[in-house]
């Protein structure tokens, strides 16, 4: 692919110079297809979840919660618990959009999308992900949520993006990786106190759901704007 060949290393000029447009004309792409979607919440979690498993039917019950909280849903655009967010917002009458990737093999994105785009980049996605989202909810996981999760940490840590609310959702499946950011990384003194503090750790999708939508009132000036659904917009 030729996305592998550009991150392998140094490459021709000519091969670069395209990538580099490539890269720069799948932002603007991005920009145009998701300017209007409205304030977003972003739904992270594994493609591997079934319809029959609770993971799933927990991110239908926050896709919905979230939708009826007046905010549109947003994906990876994928399977799992991609799909079951969006469904949950399709469910509930609300807007649900998504982020596909382009895979080697091939990751269609999922029937309850509204709108969506695809992108190459994982870079340009993540970035879009996080660029249109007023707060990020992480369900179970594999590398990739984790990657998510720890950009996301990142971004707040260093001030890059204010304090979005960052919260796991499943105390029994991330409760191990917060025992060892507390036992390994702030007893080394690599992060502070604060760091772990901002990521929240919840069961509930009705607290989840009122937790974001409090610091949205309170924190972003986000108020309910004039249109038929309840749709948030942001304050002067």
């Amino acid at each position: 692919m030729e996305v592998a060949r550009f991150i392998r290393g140094p490459q021709p000029r000519s091969f670069e110079l395209f990538r580099a447009i490539r890269i720069f004309g799948e932002i603007l792409n991005g920009f145009r297809t998701l300017h209007f979607v409205g304030p977003c919440v972003t739904v992270f979690g594994s493609a591997r979840f079934t319809e029959d498993q609770p993971y799933y039917q927990m991110a239908r019950e926050i896709g919905s919660r979230i939708a009826k909280a007046g905010f549109t849903v947003m994906t990876g655009g994928g399977p799992g618990i991609m799909e079951a967010a969006n469904r949950g917002a399709k469910e509930a009458g609300g807007y649900s959009v998504g982020c596909n990737i382009e895979l080697e093999h091939e990751q269609n994105p999922n029937p309850y999308l509204d709108r969506w785009i695809t992108f190459r980049h994982f870079s340009v996605r993540k970035m879009m992900l996080v660029k249109y989202s007023y707060a990020f909810i992480a369900c179970p996981g594999g590398f990739g949520t984790l990657d998510e999760i720890f950009e996301l940490a990142t971004l707040v840590q260093t001030h890059k993006v204010d304090d979005f609310p960052l919260i796991l959702m499943g105390t029994d499946y991330w409760q191990p990786l917060l025992n060892f950011m507390r036992d390994r990384l702030l007893a080394a003194k690599t992060i502070d106190a604060a760091d772990i503090d901002r990521i929240l750790v919840l069961d509930s999708p009705e607290e989840a759901v009122a937790v974001i939508t409090e610091i949205a009132t309170t924190q972003f000036g986000l108020t309910y704007g004039p249109r038929m659904k309840r749709r948030w917009w942001l304050g002067e």
